[in-house]
């Protein structure tokens, strides 16, 4: 039966013509290079190589069994990598990006999810905005991303949209529940909005200054906060009115303001999700695993978009 250590010497003593050559390329000594192509050739029952001065030349079995043998070689080597990539997703770190509100549909799920099929490894969900997530993937510090991708314009970027998920007024006063907000409504009202650092490049308020678009007015926000939850409280208070996705007002708004609650706007606006990373990258299994599984997460709580 043929062995590794038999066609790594074939193909050590055919690259060099040599038994000598090829022992020192693998570092053996020379009676056991020769003695590995004895035994291969009265394994095949065939003679590989004829000697020629002090080196060899293949012969014609020899010739035809080489590129059999290099992907013989080629595919153990795949093998092991394989094996090596799935051993470290057991024992390393898992990074993956993700915005600051995706936490409120996917965060601990997804921890939990990881940690059932992989007890051993350490999770690292990475990101408060998709903006700063996308220059961690352009440079290489992650690998991939659930980002809302209004906010992703950038070459070398591939988008893979998975879920959608409404864009809802929440409010605290009964009045201003009664039917859809307008855009002319919205460019009146007193709002309260999350993301003050990121407001430049949020995707929801992207998505409001579209819809107020035609009034000629951007959102005019009342005040300004860091997180929803903060967001949502105010709202509680009846201080402002907010405008956040449908999810995180079904999940808050009982817990932090349960005498608040939301209507659609008029037309009905989308926030998109989509999985994010850079174009033609080989993703490592542990990529491939949060993509999954953060996929599965998004699309069972917001309306899950089929690829085409």
């Amino acid at each position: 039966m043929l062995s590794v250590h038999q066609l790594t010497c074939f193909l050590a003593t055919y690259e060099q013509g040599s038994l000598t050559r090829a022992a020192e390329e693998l570092g053996y000594a020379q009676p056991s290079v020769s003695e590995q192509i004895r035994a291969l050739e009265k394994s095949l029952g065939v003679q590989l190589f004829h000697r020629v001065g002090r080196g060899v030349e293949p012969t014609t079995v020899a010739e035809t069994m080489r590129p059999y043998a290099e992907q013989v070689l080629a595919a153990i080597a795949e093998t092991e990598r394989a094996v090596a990539s799935v051993k470290s997703l057991e024992t390393g770190t898992i990074r993956f990006g993700m915005f600051g509100i995706a936490r409120l549909y996917a965060g601990s799920a997804l921890i939990a999810d990881v940690l059932e099929r992989y007890p051993g490894v350490r999770v690292e969900l990475v990101g408060q905005n998709s903006t700063e997530v996308v220059e961690d993937l352009r440079r290489g510090r992650l690998e991939a991303a659930m980002l809302a991708v209004s906010t992703v314009a950038s070459e070398g970027i591939a988008v893979r949209p998975v879920a959608r998920e409404e864009l809802v007024y929440i409010s605290a006063d009964p009045e201003h529940l009664t039917s859809p907000v307008t855009a002319h409504r919205l460019a009146r009202a007193s709002l309260v909005m999350p993301e003050t650092t990121y407001r430049a490049v949020d995707s929801t308020r992207a998505t409001l200054r579209q819809m107020l678009h035609e009034t000629g007015r951007n959102p005019q926000s009342r005040i300004e906060v860091e997180d929803v939850e903060t967001a949502v409280e105010l709202v509680g208070m009846g201080l402002a009115d907010s405008v956040i996705p449908k999810g995180a007002a079904e999940q808050l708004l009982p817990r932090l303001a349960p005498s608040a609650g939301f209507v659609s706007l008029r037309p009905r606006q989308f926030d998109t999700f989509a999985i994010v990373h850079r174009t033609n990258a080989v993703l490592s299994p542990a990529a491939r695993l949060m993509i999954e599984l953060a996929t599965r997460r998004m699309q069972a709580i917001a309306e899950p978009i089929n690829p085409r």
